[in-house]
């Protein structure tokens, strides 16, 4: 299996357009126990992702358009969500081949790396109510699951809305929304929703390359 630079350019694209769509919803639960502007800020950091891919040249490599997205991320004026986002995608980068194409490994390799560059960072683990909640589990799911890309993304995707949803059980560890303690259980977390949506569009758009 191969993964080409046009495939991950659709797949971001339809990541970022889910994430965009959920913003009012994104807004409501960050407005029980935040500052209620983490949907706004998303749309920021989904649009200029958007803006990234789409002024993207054709020379460039998958490392090349991973690097743009971040750089374009950290420029951003706005809450907590875009120095996560940033490391996320500067860790995709450095895991991501100096090429315009990539193998199923490689592709895994990618999305590992980024994990794990975010977790170096946030030391949040599965557990703590936070983006991690749904981002852990998407890639172990897809760092194991067998079939095509699609069959990839898509059992991906299952795990990390089984995670975000799972975070309504657990009291807040991290953020703004630690000060409510067990008075957050029974809402989930916003930014583990956000990855939710972001994995979800990912499959979107492989669709619609296909």
């Amino acid at each position: 299996m191969t993964v080409t630079l046009r495939q991950m350019k659709q797949m971001l694209l339809g990541g970022a357009d889910c994430v965009i769509s959920a913003r009012d919803e994104l807004t409501d639960i960050d407005s029980r126990f935040g500052d209620a502007d983490h949907g706004i800020t998303m749309e920021k950091i989904m649009t200029a992702m958007k803006n990234a891919v789409r002024s993207f040249g054709e020379d460039g490599t998958i490392k090349d358009l991973m690097s743009g997205i971040s750089m374009a991320v950290m420029t951003i004026n706005g809450g907590s969500a875009v120095p996560l986002w940033t490391t996320l995608f500067d860790g995709l980068a450095d895991g991501a081949p100096d090429r315009i194409e990539m193998s199923e490994e490689e592709f895994r390799s990618m999305f590992r790396s980024g994990y794990e560059t975010l977790f170096e960072i946030s030391r949040a683990k599965k557990g703590d109510k936070t983006m991690m909640d749904a981002l852990e589990p998407a890639v172990d799911v897809l760092c194991a699951a067998a079939g095509g890309l699609a069959d990839m993304i898509k059992a991906s995707a299952g795990a990390a809305e089984a995670g975000a949803r799972e975070t309504a059980n657990f009291a807040a560890r991290f953020g703004r929304a630690k000060n409510y303690g067990e008075r957050s259980i029974g809402t989930p977390d916003a930014g583990a929703m956000s990855m939710r949506y972001f994995f979800q569009g990912l499959l979107e758009g492989l669709k619609k390359d296909q």
